[in-house]
């Protein structure tokens, strides 16, 4: 059984190609060999250096320091049922997806790095079940090369009623489950936080807030076809087998795109043939390129009229409507993960010019993000950038050949 990982803002690689463990999609497949961990033997020590389970690289364990006196520490033994993939911005050998943070929308760029990423080294670690259902649980937090997870004085952590520890990490990791799975009647969920022994709990109030939210009793940690996880600075969309086989495939995608060509729609005021360029040319304005004015959805090629001096200086008046807004070039969505359904590419995200199927737009119009510490807003699955507009999407008018 295969599951994937998305991530949300490339549209279908990464600016510079995939390579290794850095790419824009990431497969987990079942290992040869289980490589899984489960919680064993707790100690209560008086200094970090005192315990085997740190000193030792042949163990993995979770170190808790509650003061300078006091560390507890949690040592965790192979488990042969689970498969454990670990992400995050590190790039050592734990590390099997590593994911960076980028400004939105700089597609183009090669991969402008934000100055100081908020993403954590060690972010989170997804745990699979080696036998059917292949069920897959996250956890915030992963081991690092000495196999072992510090959390120091300031991080928040506590003891649960039952006596096991557990705690968050700085910045977090979020969760959210559509209502529905991942279709097109699917509804946003609610963000939830995950500690690192995996419970679920309500949001803090900013993301690196000292006191942790409500434990939300009813839920867990199980990842769902669709599930949006967020490591503040990259968010990812994991997908199941079962849930992939009913999207479009890249071969379905191109299909689409030579479909809309053939159509040969013009451009209603010069009559120019558009087309959409290929997929591998994806970031590269060609002349034939289809342009659309995203208040009303006229498309056009591209043209040097209709600027307004009383406009900013991307909006322009549209020669077929006389609606003013943004004037942009369309791109065709080419990451088939992110499609909810098959549909041809009708409509196109405010103010990107993405465009896929009018469900997938809906769908992810109403996905409220996380930005920041604690705001949240919709935006581009394709290029990340923060969609605006009466409905973040727009239903595109295409003029076919007048012939």
């Amino acid at each position: 059984m295969t599951n994937f990982l998305f991530h949300s803002r490339y549209n279908g690689s990464l600016p510079n190609g995939d390579r290794g463990r850095r790419k824009s999609r990431f497969a987990l497949y079942k290992r040869p060999k289980a490589n899984g961990v489960k919680p064993s033997t707790v100690h209560v020590i008086s200094t970090p250096q005192a315990s085997k389970a740190i000193s030792c690289k042949g163990q993995h364990s979770i170190s808790y320091t509650l003061s300078r006196n006091q560390t507890v520490v949690v040592e965790y033994t192979h488990d042969k049922d689970t498969d454990m993939f670990q992400v995050g911005r590190s790039t050592e050998s734990p590390i099997d997806f590593v994911v960076t943070d980028t400004i939105s929308g700089s597609q183009n760029n090669d991969e402008t790095q934000i100055t100081q990423s908020t993403i954590s080294r060690f972010a989170c670690r997804i745990v699979c079940d080696r036998s059917p259902p292949y069920t897959a649980r996250i956890f915030a937090a992963g081991f690092d090369s000495s196999k072992n997870i510090f959390l120091g004085e300031k991080a928040a952590k506590w003891k649960n009623p039952d006596g096991h520890m557990d705690g968050l990490t700085t910045n977090g990791v979020l969760v959210m489950h559509p209502k529905g799975g991942f279709t097109e009647e699917s509804k946003p969920g609610v963000w939830r936080e995950i500690s690192v022994c995996g419970d679920v709990y309500t949001l803090r109030e900013t993301r690196s807030a000292q006191q942790r939210g409500k434990l939300v009793e009813n839920e867990t940690n199980v990842l769902q076809d669709g599930s949006l996880i967020d490591l503040c600075g990259a968010t990812l969309l994991w997908r199941t087998a079962d849930g992939l086989f009913h999207t479009p495939t890249q071969k379905h995608i191109e299909a689409l795109r030579q479909e809309i060509n053939a159509a040969r729609p013009q451009c209603p005021v010069g009559l120019n043939t558009l087309a959409f360029p290929s997929i591998n040319r994806k970031d590269v304005v060609e002349e034939k390129q289809p342009w659309a004015y995203l208040s009303c959805g006229h498309v056009h090629g591209y043209h040097n009229w209709g600027h307004r001096s009383d406009t900013e200086a991307n909006e322009r008046e549209c020669p077929m409507c006389r609606t003013i807004g943004p004037y942009v070039p369309l791109w065709l969505g080419c990451e088939a993960g992110f499609y909810v359904d098959a549909g041809p590419p009708t409509h196109a995200f405010t103010p990107c010019g993405h465009v896929c199927s009018e469900k997938s737009a809906k769908y992810w119009s109403q996905i409220p993000l996380p930005h920041g510490t604690h705001a949240f807003h919709a935006a581009c699955p394709f290029c990340a950038t923060q969609l605006s507009g009466e409905h973040n999407c727009v239903k595109l008018i295409f003029q076919g050949p007048i012939d």
